[in-house]
């Protein structure tokens, strides 16, 4: 996993007026905590930060005024509408500290002939991991699964140093048979042919 370098300015300004003025500068508000230490309110490039979040977990290498830290992002709200960033909490970790993330799920391979539908139980996968070296994501092979089929945890395969924090039984993906619809009975097509006619 690489790193991203950023660097970060401290704010001192707080409240919404402060945020909308950090952000028409094209920055982002964020909270740097953990490891016991008292949050640190800072200001981060906002194209840089974009192009970090696109990457699941990512390892950011924060200069905060000539002091360096590592972090992940923990908690990111975005406008609900345009899709900007308005606020990064960020999780302070150490080389060699093991955290728990979530990696997102990916599929590969058919399904078994018979139109049978692949349900995404969980979209993410929570794993314990060392900090510098969070896996982006799982694939898990579905390759002739038929109906009725399961993948739990315990059956996807996870990169060295990366261990389970969830439930080894817990269903990850499961395989539905198709549903045929059922034809309308006779009474309601008529009553929907003579409401279509009136």
């Amino acid at each position: 996993m690489s790193e991203v370098k950023l660097t970060a300015e401290t704010r001192t300004e707080f409240g919404k007026g402060a945020a909308r003025r950090v952000r028409r500068e094209n920055k982002v508000p964020a909270v740097v905590y953990g490891h016991g230490t008292d949050p640190i309110h800072v200001t981060l490039p906002g194209h840089e930060l974009l192009l970090a979040l696109r990457t699941p977990n990512v390892l950011l290498s924060l200069d905060i005024e000539g002091r360096n830290e590592l972090a992940i992002p923990k908690a990111v709200q975005r406008d609900a509408i345009k899709g900007f960033l308005e606020h990064v909490d960020l999780l302070l970790v150490k080389r060699g500290e093991k955290v728990t993330v979530e990696i997102p799920v990916h599929t590969e391979g058919e399904l078994a002939a018979g139109g049978n539908l692949l349900e995404h139980v969980l979209n993410t996968l929570p794993v314990e991991a060392e900090a510098t070296h969070i896996p982006e994501s799982v694939t898990v092979s579905v390759e002739g699964l038929e109906a009725g089929a399961s993948v739990h945890a315990k059956d996807i395969t996870l990169p060295k140093g990366t261990t389970l924090a969830i439930d080894e039984d817990a269903v990850v993906l499961q395989v539905l048979a198709a549903q045929a619809e059922e034809p309308a009975a006779e009474g309601e097509e008529e009553a929907a042919e003579a409401g279509a006619e009136a």
